[in-house]
């Protein structure tokens, strides 16, 4: 199933590829106005694609999430800040140990303001000096996404031990605690 409806009453989506997306879906999911976060794949050109077709890297997805949301309770405004808070933004071979485009991070805006406040975002984070080299997340216009299998949808809450050895095994705790001053 192709999700690309944009608005859905009040609602919202946004759609991001920050790496994993396992580690991408608890930390949207948490927010008051997230109503739903489903992960997937997102902007390449093979129709339903699977797991397993994703991460050979040939089928021009990557791994996201897409988050209905209430832009009254949460503005797209902070979903970005939540990305780039659990991202390195300035990786462009992958994310952590996860190597590879399928991996590259991405803001898919789904609309012209969406576009607007992604790149004032990017070029705020560019600007604070808080990274050595530049920001390399690319922020493109969305083409498409599919959601994952069954088995990946809050995959933290089905397999908590593999999903926490993963997260801290991968360099992203190690690397968001120095880049944004977090205890572990």
């Amino acid at each position: 199933m192709n999700t690309n409806k944009i608005k859905e009453g009040n609602l919202e989506k946004a759609t991001f590829a920050g790496g994993c997306f396992w580690c991408m879906e608890p930390v949207f999911r948490i927010q008051k106005g997230v109503k739903d976060a489903v992960v997937g794949y997102s902007g390449g050109a093979v129709e339903n694609p699977t797991y397993d077709q994703v991460c050979t890297g040939k089928t021009g997805h990557r791994e996201a999430i897409q988050i209905t949301f209430d832009p009254a309770l949460t503005p797209y405004e902070t979903l970005l800040g939540i990305f780039w808070h659990n991202i390195d933004p300035t990786d462009a071979g992958g994310q952590f140990a996860d190597r590879g485009d399928q991996y590259r991070t991405t803001v898919y805006f789904h609309d012209e303001e969406q576009r607007k406040k992604a790149e004032a975002s990017k070029e705020a984070l560019d600007r604070s000096g808080r990274f050595d080299s530049p920001i390399a997340t690319l922020i493109i216009p969305y083409r498409n996404f599919f959601p994952a299998e069954e088995e990946h949808q809050r995959y933290y809450q089905k397999r908590p031990v593999h999903y926490n050895l993963y997260h801290e095994g991968s360099g992203r705790d190690a690397f968001l605690a120095k880049a944004w001053n977090r205890k572990l």
